[in-house]
């Protein structure tokens, strides 16, 4: 059987079609082949620069040491981890004692050293103003007492007026008499009228019979006659007219009588006037408290010329002299002396500042002075703000407990400092090894305590510690702010910063064990 003829031009590729078709592009080669090199040497040379250029620059020499680790022993309690001078002072301060008053001094009563008790005369003033000035009110006071007991006075006639209203019931009742006079008048006229009447007739026929017998009569009885008519009348006439104005007068009189009647129950005028007594008796007060209250200013001037001491105490000083004026309002010029309370002194200690870190509130010292013959046992007060640039030093005070009568101030003494009282663990307890630095590396600024150390890049590093407490050989505990594989600079750290470099120049062992 014949095998089948394959035809291998189906197989071919026309390229000529491919060939002109395709646009060839010029490849961007210049990225990585000069901008990518450039950025690789200029970051190995920054990199070289700032790893080899600080340390071809100068760098401070140091000396190191490795903190030592041990379990906390500390001194012996009582026995002395260093001494400082001092010398004694009043504690808190000196008492100022002042004049209250401005004056001059006549006499000054005490002398430096005296003891004085509470309420002691110290010194005196001249007083003879002070004295007319309280004579002066005294008798301001009097007058003012006078017009008020005058005042007070017509305030309880007033009240009495008031309550017993005799004046309106008198005149009341003298109304109401002229009223009932007046009604019996009334109720009279009546019968006088009839009478004056029954008169006036028989006057009249008598007077003509007169006249009838005129030539048998005389003539005076004939006037008499006359005369008796005329009265008549006129008794006649007046009745008549009083009949018209007895009602008149009976209406007056009864108005009269209830205005009595009503000023009696209101008693208007009577309040008025107890109103205004009791007004001028409040101000007559007043002006008595016043006058009281002058006298006391007066006496109280009187009373500070003679200066007195405020405490219980010693005397320290005298800051005036005899003659010499005092002023009050001016600052420091009205002192006369200065004193102090024997039992509360204090030390002021000069504590180096190397030693400062053994000082701890509530430390014993002990202080020694020529003056007395056995120590003086003191306690830490506190730390102050006073260092001494010259001296290296850091004043502490220490309160004394109670100092012999010997000793006062400004005294020199010399200060011992204990070491305080450690606690003593039980056997079962296991005590954990501490980091000890010596005492003469710690340093003090305003964030507190400081050493030097350096790090594994042999930078200089502040570290703020917080000091424990002191051990033996002059090492100080540090409770925080190291580790255990810290190196210390114990040379070289005059100005020094944090961060720089330095060159270890020796590697100290401190062989304490």
């Amino acid at each position: 059987m014949s095998q089948p003829q394959l035809d291998l031009r189906a197989l071919a590729v026309d390229r000529s079609q491919s060939q002109a078709t395709t646009v060839s592009a010029p490849p961007k080669r210049w990225i990585s082949r000069y901008l990518l090199p450039a950025g690789l040497l200029v970051g190995f040379l920054g990199l070289f620069g700032s790893s080899v250029i600080p340390a071809l620059l100068p760098r401070q020499s140091v000396a190191v040491i490795p903190v030592i680790v041990k379990k906390p022993v500390g001194q012996k309690s009582g026995t002395v981890m260093f001494q400082a001078p001092g010398w004694i002072e009043p504690s808190p301060t000196p008492i100022k004692v002042s004049a209250l008053t401005t004056g001059v001094i006549e006499e000054l009563l005490v002398v430096e050293g005296d003891d004085v008790e509470k309420g002691d005369s110290i010194a005196r003033l001249y007083s003879v103003d002070a004295e007319l000035v309280v004579a002066q009110a005294r008798n301001q006071l009097e007058i003012r007492q006078a017009a008020m007991e005058q005042i007070e006075a017509e305030q309880q006639a007033a009240v009495v007026r008031l309550d017993r209203p005799l004046h309106l019931k008198a005149a009341l009742a003298s109304a109401l008499s002229e009223l009932a006079k007046a009604q019996s008048v009334k109720g009279m006229l009546p019968h006088q009228i009839a009478s004056a009447k029954a008169e006036l007739e028989f006057a009249e026929k008598n007077l003509q019979g007169k006249r009838a017998a005129k030539d048998a009569i005389s003539e005076r009885i004939v006037n008499v006659s006359e005369r008796d008519y005329a009265q008549s009348v006129a008794t006649l006439d007046e009745l008549l007219q009083s009949q018209k104005s007895i009602d008149r007068e009976i209406e007056a009189l009864s108005a009269k009588a209830d205005a009595l009647e009503q000023q009696l129950e209101l008693r208007i005028e009577e309040r008025r006037q107890l109103d205004e007594a009791n007004a001028r008796l409040r101000s007559a007060r007043a002006l008595c408290e016043e006058a009281r209250l002058q006298l006391d200013v007066a006496q109280l001037a009187l009373d500070r010329t003679v200066i007195r001491a405020p405490v219980a105490g010693r005397i320290l000083s005298l800051q005036a002299a005899t003659g010499s004026s005092v002023n009050e309002g001016h600052f420091g010029g009205s002192t006369i002396v200065e004193m102090y309370d024997p039992k509360k002194l204090q030390v002021r200690a000069d504590v180096r500042l190397e030693d400062v870190p053994k000082v701890t509130k509530g430390q014993l010292v002990e202080i020694r002075t020529p003056s007395a013959s056995g120590k003086i046992v003191g306690r830490v007060l506190q730390l102050t703000s006073s260092a001494n640039v010259q001296r290296n030093t850091l004043e502490v005070k220490v309160a004394l407990i109670d100092p012999p009568e010997t000793v006062s101030p400004e005294m020199l003494v010399a200060a011992s400092f204990l070491a305080p009282e450690q606690e003593t663990p039980s056997d079962t307890t296991e005590v954990n090894e501490a980091i000890f630095v010596p005492s003469q590396i710690v340093q003090t600024s305003a964030e507190g305590s400081f050493v030097w150390s350096v790090d594994a890049m042999q930078r200089a590093q502040k570290r703020v510690v917080e000091l424990g407490m002191v051990g033996e050989h002059g090492l100080v505990e540090i409770k925080s702010g190291l580790s255990l594989t810290d190196k210390l600079i114990v040379s070289g750290t005059e100005g020094l910063k944090p961060g720089q470099r330095v060159a270890v120049t020796e590697d100290r062992s401190w062989g304490i064990q």
